[in-house]
């Protein structure tokens, strides 16, 4: 049986679509976030909402809740004790993540990019670090409107864990989305899935965060008029991608 046939371009992060996808993730710090998010585990289900607009005290608050989980809500006590929840919708660093060129391919209606995630200078601690040495990242981009649609970063083979024990498999996956007004792109959902061995024991862990609703807005009008201003004066790039058609695969 013929293989499919997989095309085969040089990418840039500097330019091109895939400079143009990380552009997009690189959301202005005037960008706000109003938002209602679902996060489920296999035991539990909780529902928040957030909206920077409101007091303090009042932004973040629980909307429904089923099941028992302690570590479902140590991920929203984290979520909710960052001073700015909402950041967490725009992907950190991407662009410092990605190494300078990288191959992509063409599969159906997306592009497919392999990269070897690389340190940012916001990635200090020894996780950030176990985690670019030992985790395969790919990243998918539809080229129609340059924007990526998910990245994953899974572990290639067993290790020895951060923490101890051994990790015998992690996947962790990013859904994103574009806003049509702004052309931005951010977080819709989040899943993490791992399986662990302490011992005699194994360990095994999901769970996902979707967003339900998200409303984008500028923190003043001013700040509205100059992202338009710069977008607008923002010089056109020219993509470097160079195709080079390569038979075969077993897509």
């Amino acid at each position: 049986m013929l293989g499919a046939l997989i095309l085969t371009f040089i990418v840039s992060a500097d330019d091109g679509l895939l400079g143009e996808a990380l552009t997009a993730t690189e959301a202005p710090k005037t960008l706000r976030a109003a938002f209602t998010v679902e996060l489920t585990s296999e035991s539990a289900r909780r529902v928040f909402s957030f909206d920077p607009r409101l007091p303090v005290g009042d932004r973040w608050s629980l909307v429904s809740s089923r099941g028992k989980d302690e570590a479902l809500d140590d991920v929203a006590r984290n979520w909710s004790g960052d001073a700015a929840p909402d950041s967490w919708l725009f992907p950190d660093d991407l662009r410092a993540s990605v190494s300078d060129t990288e191959a992509a391919e063409v599969l159906g209606q997306a592009w497919r990019i392999r990269y070897a995630h690389q340190l940012s200078p916001n990635d200090d601690d020894a996780l950030d670090e176990w985690a670019a040495e030992r985790l395969a990242a790919t990243a998918w981009i539809d080229p129609m409107t340059e924007r990526f649609l998910r990245i994953d970063h899974e572990l290639t083979d067993p290790v020895r864990g951060p923490s101890g024990g051994q990790l015998t498999r992690f996947q962790q996956t990013y859904l994103l989305d574009t806003d049509p007004d702004y052309g931005v792109s951010y977080v819709s959902a989040f899943a993490v899935d791992l399986s662990a061995r302490y011992g005699f024991r194994r360990f095994d862990r999901r769970y996902e965060a979707r967003l339900i609703e998200v409303d984008l807005f500028f923190s003043s009008r001013a700040a509205e008029r100059d992202f338009f201003h710069r977008t607008l004066q923002a010089p056109a790039q020219v993509s470097a991608a160079v195709p080079a058609a390569r038979p075969g695969g077993d897509q």
